[in-house]
């Protein structure tokens, strides 16, 4: 079985192709890590392609929900494996308070889940109390992303920012933050560390962070 099948299938969107490819390589004995693999390829490309334009939001949410069927699949042989899956990092991410938007937040959430990092979804309207108590009891994230649609939460991200200092965090993360209206000067002003113009930029962020 030629795992390159499914990474092909999954940029190309052809969710009946990759749900058989999937079934079949399972069939003939292939590794639920390497499927899994083959899988992150293709997310990957598909991030790549919403990066140079050539792919939409649409495309990266419709991705994103073949790959979370595809790993309704291949869970028994990931535990059967020795895990559940492998992940190459942890992140926390949540739109902070006064802001209800969660479509930029979701689509950053499937974009680092196909590549392979764990996420925690604190959800909307997220204050910055919650933020500090995922950092404690999350101790290996080493990511925050904050999103932010309105301008008129950016107080908002910058107390959160201060809240994780004041709880002596600030050293244990580094802090991403995006949005429509999120600029290198909103990044500066509210004391995070990266802005992340689109999702493609939030995983490569992530990715550096964590040596990859």
């Amino acid at each position: 079985m030629d795992l390159q099948k499914i990474t092909h299938y999954l940029i190309d969107l052809e969710e009946e192709k990759v749900y058989e490819t999937v079934d079949q390589a399972i069939k003939d004995g292939a590794a639920g890590n390497e499927i899994l693999k083959s899988c992150q390829a293709g997310m990957a490309e598909i991030g790549e392609m919403y990066k140079r334009e050539e792919a939409f939001v649409a495309d990266m949410m419709f991705a994103g929900e073949i790959m979370r069927n595809i790993m309704n699949k291949i869970q028994p042989l990931l535990e059967k494996e020795g895990g559940n899956r492998e992940t190459i990092g942890k992140a926390i991410i949540g739109t902070v308070k006064g802001d209800i938007h969660d479509l930029g937040k979701d689509v950053v959430i499937i974009a680092l889940e196909g590549n392979g990092f764990q996420v925690i979804d604190l959800g909307v309207d997220v204050t910055p109390e919650t933020f500090v108590d995922a950092i404690r009891n999350n101790k290996d994230a080493k990511i925050i992303g904050m999103s932010v649609f309105l301008t008129s939460a950016f107080t908002s991200t910058a107390k959160t920012v201060t809240a994780i200092k004041e709880a002596g965090l600030r050293n244990q993360v580094k802090i991403m933050v995006g949005g429509a209206p999120v600029t290198d000067v909103v990044v500066k002003e509210t004391g995070c560390d990266y802005f992340a113009e689109n999702a493609a930029a939030g995983v490569h962020y992530a990715r550096s962070i964590y040596g990859i």
